[in-house]
């Protein structure tokens, strides 16, 4: 074993302190029970993230609270990335947030929107750690829509984002950038768990794959699209469905129907009981969540497992959401029991 396995072993067994570190289902509750966003940051003051959201200024918004959040996700993420040696698959799932970064700016530009009016919904922290600046901020000075294509032109996301104008000037469905913007991340995700080539995690981690393929059909379907563009709007594999279901799930009638054909699969819990559309997609994508967040907690059982090293980025990710919607949640006055119901935490400690 050399330094890079000794380098694992220390960083799987930091993943383990780290989980032991994160928010319980307890602190949750007490932070949703603030009567308002000044209490709520009083409170998580009183938690690891009191640097974290040490400089957000007054007059406090949800809106820059999540920003601030999600400036130190990027950073957190990416030490562990850097700290396992770059893994493909750490990097892969850290495109995220320059692909979430595109996706407003190539939306604002269809409302009409200005480049600061843009640029208030984010920052540029992760851009700046990958030195991947430049891509994104060509995209935001362009003047429109075509300009800010144009600008990508070069970049990995040229042929995507393509089909992408194509489908919203079809569709005048603004979703279609989040598709197609989507399928390039997890194109490459899948690229890069198959590059791994371990089964704990391709196991757990392609459930990212599965989640959104699955999804991508039950759109195509809501949308009324045919099922070559349901088929063109998914990753090429998914992992833990076998691709028979995935055909039959792109021939099936309505969402419901193609819902239903996943009773043979490890998923057949997750299927929703309703026959409203919106709901069984909204039922189905919390279930497959909380199941995804469970798997991950359960990685921890084997020690020394390079998947705890992705969970540990992941259950961060989570922590830092759940905190993200309760600051949504706490300026709207949305009652705790419903907030609570949305989180993506463990049932009972």
């Amino acid at each position: 074993m050399g330094s890079g396995g000794s380098q694992k072993i220390f960083v799987t067994v930091k993943s383990y302190s780290k989980r032991g570190q994160l928010l319980k289902r307890a602190d949750f509750q007490t932070l949703a029970e603030s009567r308002d966003l000044d209490e709520l940051v009083t409170r998580i003051k009183n938690t690891k993230y009191v640097d974290a959201i040490s400089g957000v200024a007054k007059p406090y918004t949800a809106e820059n609270l999540e920003m601030t959040l999600r400036s130190h996700l990027a950073e957190e993420q990416f030490k562990i990335a850097k700290a396992s040696g770059n893994s493909k698959i750490l990097d892969a799932f850290f495109q995220k947030f320059i692909i979430t970064n595109l996706k407003l700016i190539i939306k604002g530009k269809i409302l009409g929107k200005s480049q600061e009016e843009i640029s208030t919904y984010f920052n540029m922290h992760a851009e700046e750690l990958t030195k991947q600046r430049d891509t994104v901020v060509k995209a935001l000075v362009a003047k429109d829509l075509e300009e800010a294509v144009s600008s990508l032109g070069s970049s990995p996301f040229s042929t995507e984002i393509q089909k992408a104008v194509e489908l919203y000037n079809e569709s005048k469905n603004i979703q279609a950038f989040d598709v197609y913007f989507d399928k390039m991340l997890y194109q490459n995700i899948s690229k890069s768990l198959r590059s791994e080539n371990d089964q704990d995690i391709s196991h757990v981690y392609g459930m990212e794959i599965d989640f959104f393929n699955v999804m991508s059909v039950l759109r195509g379907k809501f949308w009324g699209l045919d099922d070559e563009r349901i088929q063109d709007l998914s990753c090429a594999s998914t992992l833990n469905i076998p691709n028979q279901v995935m055909d039959r799930m792109r021939a099936a009638e309505s969402v419901k129907d193609a819902l239903d054909e996943l009773s043979t699969t490890r998923y057949k819990d997750l299927i929703p009981e309703t026959e409203d559309e919106v709901e069984a997609m909204g039922e189905f994508e919390h279930a497959f969540e909380m199941s995804y967040y469970n798997a991950i907690n359960g990685s921890f059982s084997k020690m020394f497992s390079f998947a705890t090293v992705v969970g540990i980025s992941k259950l961060i990710g989570y922590e830092i959401r759940n905190i993200a919607a309760i600051a949504f949640a706490v300026e709207q006055k949305i009652p705790v029991e419903t907030t609570m119901s949305k989180l993506i935490v463990r049932e009972a400690e």
